[in-house]
């Protein structure tokens, strides 16, 4: 089992920024791929970003392409989502996840674990 629970959510204005946390326990996280989705009000779960196990892999959504950026510390077993420039669409509930399958990173069904979720607000 993974535990994950995510942290630096909140309210923000139009182009701020923000910083997500996802802190992991239990299994080997280095062992895990880890993605970010989020989940807009009315709307399905989307992917945003994902990074492999070591980091050299790292995939975007092109909403979110050149303004947010996904990295980890596996010393620290977490993983971040820079949001900057945010705008009123990024507007969810963003959750973490973690996948032992490599190569599916975008595929939110793939993954085995996920935390909580963290609310996002953009206000205009």
């Amino acid at each position: 089992q993974v535990q994950l629970v995510e942290s630096g959510g909140g309210l923000v204005q139009a182009g701020g920024s923000l910083r997500l946390s996802c802190a992991a326990s239990g299994r080997t996280f280095s062992n895990y791929g880890m993605g970010w989705f989020r989940q807009p009000p009315g709307k399905e779960r989307e992917f945003v970003a994902a990074i492999s196990w070591g980091g050299r892999i790292i995939y975007y959504a092109d909403s979110v392409k050149g303004r947010f950026t996904i990295s980890r510390d596996n010393a620290k077993n977490t993983v971040y989502l820079q949001m900057n420039s945010l705008k009123v669409e990024d507007t969810a509930v963003y959750y973490c996840a973690a996948t032992p399958n490599v190569g599916v990173l975008k595929d939110g069904s793939r993954y085995d674990y996920w935390g909580q979720g963290t609310q996002v607000t953009v206000s205009s």
